[in-house]
């Protein structure tokens, strides 16, 4: 039985190193899983984005579907995307049978503090919060947009108490608890 972790949180909250540290654990396991990320499947779908509100519909329209096929065949899937509105996850709820939604806990001024200095992106573009606080972009969540705290999320991680590796393994707990 695949199933799919979200892993959704603001940008610079950790989230993708979350995933990455994730996916070692399951491989260390035996247990495959494939990440897809927002910023990686954004440069294919939309070349030269937007972030309208409409094209991150879209992308995360596009990104849940991947996502339910992958399982479909037996593929585990990690999402590292940011889904900074309710409704984007609330596609995944409806749209992927074995999902949980995990959620990174990060104060907005670590984020933006990570986000300067991060020296790997993991895809995904540099400076938006600084763009975003100067004006230069009105789409940055907790910026421009909002992030909207999921409700509902199987498991909150909170990426200033704890690094990537340990809010992995509190994952992969619940994974070979829910699906092994």
């Amino acid at each position: 039985m695949a199933w799919t972790v979200w892993i959704c949180g603001r940008p610079g909250s950790g989230k993708s190193t979350i995933a990455r540290a994730l996916g070692s654990l399951l491989e260390g396991r035996g247990i495959h899983a494939q990440i897809l990320s927002t910023d990686i499947l954004r440069k294919v779908v939309t070349p030269e984005p937007t972030y309208s509100e409409e094209e991150r519909r879209m992308v995360y329209a596009t990104l849940v579907f991947i996502a339910k096929i992958l399982n479909q065949n037996g593929v585990n899937v990690i999402l590292d995307a940011t889904a900074n509105l309710k409704s984007y996850r609330d596609v995944g709820r409806r749209e992927i049978e074995n999902l949980i939604i995990a959620y990174v806990d990060c104060p907005l001024e670590i984020c933006m503090k990570r986000e300067a200095e991060r020296k790997e992106t993991y895809g995904a573009p540099r400076d938006i919060y600084k763009r975003g606080l100067a004006g230069e972009s009105t789409t940055v969540p907790g910026i421009g947009v909002p992030y909207e705290v999921p409700e509902d999320p199987d498991i909150v991680l909170d990426s200033v108490k704890f690094t990537a590796q340990e809010n992995a393994e509190k994952i992969l707990e619940i994974i070979l608890h829910k699906y092994s």
